[in-house]
């Protein structure tokens, strides 16, 4: 491999002159991380040459490690650095030769532009069905019901999934009527997430807001959400007047989140990234449900602990900062649409004072629905009181 700065030699080396063999630096590497195929593994400028990897009986190429000779103009002394013209050309024997040249300072560089767009899966999902590319972004979306119905959009909770919903949309029989659309947040469920993205709700309420643009919605739409959800729904709301008519908040968590919760979700997200979901899903099933749940529901109490252990620790974890970041009051008075607030009297996240809270803040509430014998995961423990009271406002 050599590297030529204007025609001048300034790198020459071969294989033999590495310290460590490729299989050895694929295993030190993949303890620390997981590899994808694609992946690039730069190594710095003590070792050398490209080399690709993969099963022999695989045939393809897994990995590609890039490694640089010695002769960097910053060792050199004095020290010579690249400058706006200069040409810089790498060849490998037998393979080929690359040139480029070196733009000013102040160049657009449209691959790095290009890049930053990607959204780069953490981990693959486990199918590419059902992705939808929403705002450049790629979300799991499913459009049940009636396409020409007024529209509606579901928004799961932390730690839930578009899967949330299915009973509620069988038993409220809402296909007939409405054009439903159900989707995974952003590193939940079968939606990837980047690891260059910060999840946010405001990142939550964009994505709900390019969702309804891609299905040409621009008014008149309702909005059903869980949880966390409700504050992405009531965000979408503030940000976008005109947009949303109605919402239903189901579980609304305090707006804003208390310090102690704050501390709490940033805690929680701590905790998954060194142990993962494991670590987290018995309290959450425990805290989060009534006690005639835990005593006699037990299909509820497994449908909890399935959406928890189905979700991606990565992705978990930073929904779990981002609701521990939404310590912003939102302007609920300027909130026009029309609202129900259903909850649970064993909801220990949105009790009646907190529903309370919303109901005198909110100036279109109709009512604030308690279900009897229901924790914070209202759908699971009680798919039909929930679908009687959605039923009453659609």
């Amino acid at each position: 491999m050599q590297t030529h700065v204007n025609g001048e030699l300034r790198q020459n080396a071969t294989t033999e002159d590495l310290i460590f063999s490729v299989p050895y630096l694929i295993m030190t590497l993949s303890e620390g991380q997981t590899l994808m195929p694609g992946d690039v593994l730069a190594t710095g400028t003590v070792s050398q040459n490209t080399l690709d990897w993969g099963p022999p009986e695989s045939g393809e190429s897994l990995l590609t490690l890039t490694f640089q000779p010695a002769g960097v103009g910053i060792g050199r002394d004095p020290p010579i650095y690249l400058k706006s013209g200069d040409e810089v050309s790498v060849s490998i024997s037998g393979l080929g030769r690359l040139t480029n040249r070196i733009a000013p300072q102040d160049a657009q560089n449209p691959t790095a532009e290009r890049v930053e767009k990607l959204s780069i899966p953490r981990s693959l999902p486990a199918n590419k069905k059902g992705l939808v590319v929403v705002g450049e972004k790629p979300l799991h979306v499913k459009q049940p019901g009636d396409a020409k119905g007024p529209p509606a959009i579901f928004v799961h909770g932390l730690g839930g999934s578009m899967d949330y919903w299915t009973p509620l949309v069988e038993l409220a029989k809402l296909k007939s009527s409405y054009n439903c659309v159900l989707f995974d947040l952003e590193g939940h469920g079968l939606s990837p997430t980047s690891p260059l993205s910060k999840l946010s709700i405001a990142s939550f309420a964009a994505d709900v807001k390019n969702l309804a643009s891609h299905f040409g919605v621009s008014s008149g739409l309702t909005l059903v959400a869980h949880s966390m959800g409700c504050l992405v729904a009531l965000k979408a709301a503030q940000d976008n007047p005109g947009l949303v008519s109605k919402l239903i908040l189901v579980g609304p968590p305090p707006n804003p989140l208390p310090d102690a919760a704050s501390k709490g979700s940033h805690a929680r997200a701590d905790l998954v990234r060194a142990e993962g979901m494991g670590a987290v899903v018995d309290a959450m099933c425990v805290g989060g449900t009534s006690q005639k749940t835990k005593d006699s529901n037990p299909v509820a109490l497994t449908a909890v602990r399935l959406s928890l252990l189905g979700q991606s620790g990565e992705g978990y974890a930073k929904a779990c900062s981002a609701l521990a970041e939404a310590t912003e009051a939102f302007d609920l008075e300027n909130i026009e649409a029309e609202t129900l607030i259903i909850t649970g009297a064993e909801d220990k996240v949105s009790s009646a004072e907190v529903c309370e809270g919303y109901k005198k803040r909110l100036p279109n509430v109709v009512g604030v629905e308690v279900l009897q014998d229901v924790g914070h995961w209202h759908v699971f423990e009680d798919a039909q009181g929930v679908a009687q009271a959605v039923g009453k406002m659609l």
